[in-house]
């Protein structure tokens, strides 16, 4: 296995951020430029780890049996083009009505990846669209941390780490 992942975050980097919870599987709309970014990263030998925070778990906004449906879309809709997630994460607490240490910004989530593949943090990076993302990263010992932008086209950051694999 390769010891090169990439930490993303979901809404926002690899679906549409639409301002409020996705609590249906219709509300969910992949970012084009997140299937070819992913898909560059795996050609350059990294692995994917998808992290998110749920809150509208916990809100009763929706269920996990939801989220585990709209991720299965995903997975499915990213395998038609040769991309395999290493992993899904999914936090469901809300910090208004739990205090948990999977939610970001703790970086729990991250943590457990770390451990479970014996990862190098040095060779990890994160891609979020919210400072909580960041310090979830950074709480993990993953320094190489970016934030873009809600629904940004992050070629721009990942070209450099790809264009330098040799």
């Amino acid at each position: 296995m390769s010891q090169k992942i990439a930490f993303l975050d979901r809404d926002g980097v690899i679906n549409k951020e639409i301002g409020n919870y996705v609590c249906r599987k219709k509300d969910f709309e992949l970012l084009a430029h997140g299937i070819t970014n992913c898909k560059l990263l795996v050609e350059a030998g990294y692995e994917i780890v998808v992290i998110t925070n749920q809150g509208g778990i916990s809100k009763q906004m929706y269920s996990k049996e939801t989220v585990w449906e709209i991720h299965q879309a995903m997975i499915e809709t990213y395998r038609e083009y040769g991309v395999e997630f290493l992993e899904v994460q999914f936090c469901p607490h809300h910090s208004l009505l739990e205090n948990c240490f999977c939610r970001k910004p703790k970086g729990l989530m991250i943590e457990k990846m770390i451990n479970k593949y014996q990862l190098n943090p040095e060779n990890c990076f994160l891609i979020g669209d919210n400072d909580r993302d960041v310090q979830a990263a950074k709480a993990a010992g993953v320094h190489q941390a970016f934030e873009i932008k809600s629904n940004e086209d992050w070629l721009p950051i990942i070209q450099p780490m790809i264009l330098a694999e040799p």
